[in-house]
């Protein structure tokens, strides 16, 4: 006797009654649990996530800085460079020795604490601006972010040939005015060469500033800033009450990445001066590349590496230490 044909539609539900008995789905707890507890329960699994990042750190940042700290204990020749004579900390002690090199330190801070505190101000007062709605803000808010987006030689470019005193537009208009103090060259004076340099610099980082903070105040409560409106708070009150507190951990962290970028900051100050005049524009990134490619002693270059790289350690240490304190005390609150 000839069995019946089983339907398409009946083989289709007993297929999907094994395939549901045969899912993690349909298993048990405790089946699931230890499943789960075998991929995502090995004390193993998160060194095997962080060993890409850690083994190119190590590669490609580790080993470049040990060959650094070796190099600043030996006396090398870039023209002889394997050749090496160890000779200790005698590097470290010539570079405390010489007033010149602490004539950089004090440049080199100098730079870096008015990028950091102007940059920030100005970008925090773009930011506040760009945050209220008006007409083409959007516009706006595309347009400012114009000087950052700019390759920083042809920023240095264009400024050096505004700052010439032959053909620079800005004396030219400084003559129109009867503002001409009879100097010859902006970059070329000791006085003017690093106010030169750092409003150069500050036009083109701030906007970074100002989009990053512009980021922040986004997250800032609006229900916060009607109720102080409604108590009658001012608009300086409403700032320190509402805004501050919230956009403060990004003004922190913001600081820290403009203080080791001016750190490291070496194109701008390169193309416009080169050091000059008499030192006067010299960071340690520029100390590091005469030293090395115009004095071709890699030893001391190497020594003058380290001495940046103590700094900005200094620096992030420094930051981890404010922004623990910080969250302690709100946590005591």
């Amino acid at each position: 006797m000839r069995r019946p044909r089983r339907s398409a539609v009946s083989c289709g539900a007993d297929m999907t009654d094994a395939a549901l008995r045969q899912s993690p789905l349909s298993q048990s707890p405790s089946a699931r649990s230890g499943r789960t507890a075998r991929l995502d329960g090995s004390p193993w699994t998160p060194y095997l996530f962080a060993a890409p990042v850690v083994l190119y750190l190590l590669l490609f940042q580790g080993y470049p800085l040990w060959r650094e700290l070796m190099l600043s204990f030996t006396q090398t020749s870039l023209l002889t460079p394997q050749i090496s004579t160890f000779v200790g900390m005698r590097n470290y002690a010539e570079l405390a020795a010489r007033p010149d090199f602490w004539r950089v330190i004090g440049v080199t801070a100098l730079y870096t604490g008015v990028c950091v505190i102007a940059a920030i101000a100005l970008g925090l007062g773009a930011a506040l601006l760009l945050d209220r709605p008006f007409r083409g803000r959007g516009i706006a808010r595309a347009l400012v972010t114009i000087p950052w987006a700019a390759p920083p030689v042809a920023v240095a470019t264009i400024f050096a040939w505004m700052l010439n005193a032959q053909y620079g537009i800005l004396n030219h208009w400084m003559k129109l005015l009867d503002l001409e103090i009879g100097y010859e060259s902006w970059l070329d004076n000791p006085r003017l060469a690093l106010p030169a340099i750092l409003i150069t610099t500050i036009w083109q980082i701030f906007p970074f500033s100002s989009v990053v903070l512009l980021a922040a105040l986004q997250g800032v409560s609006e229900e916060v800033r009607e109720a102080a409106q409604i108590d009658g708070a001012d608009k300086l009150s409403i700032f320190k009450v509402a805004v501050w507190p919230t956009i403060r951990p990004t003004v922190a962290l913001l600081a820290l990445f403009v203080t080791i970028w001016s750190l490291r900051r070496f194109d701008l100050i390169w193309v416009m001066t080169q050091g000059g005049p008499i030192g006067a524009t010299k960071t340690l990134v520029i100390e590091l590349y005469t030293r090395a490619f115009v004095s071709r002693e890699l030893g001391e270059a190497a020594a003058v590496g380290m001495v940046g790289l103590t700094i900005a350690l200094g620096v992030t240490l420094i930051y981890f230490w404010v922004t623990q304190r910080a969250e302690r005390a709100e946590g005591r609150r």
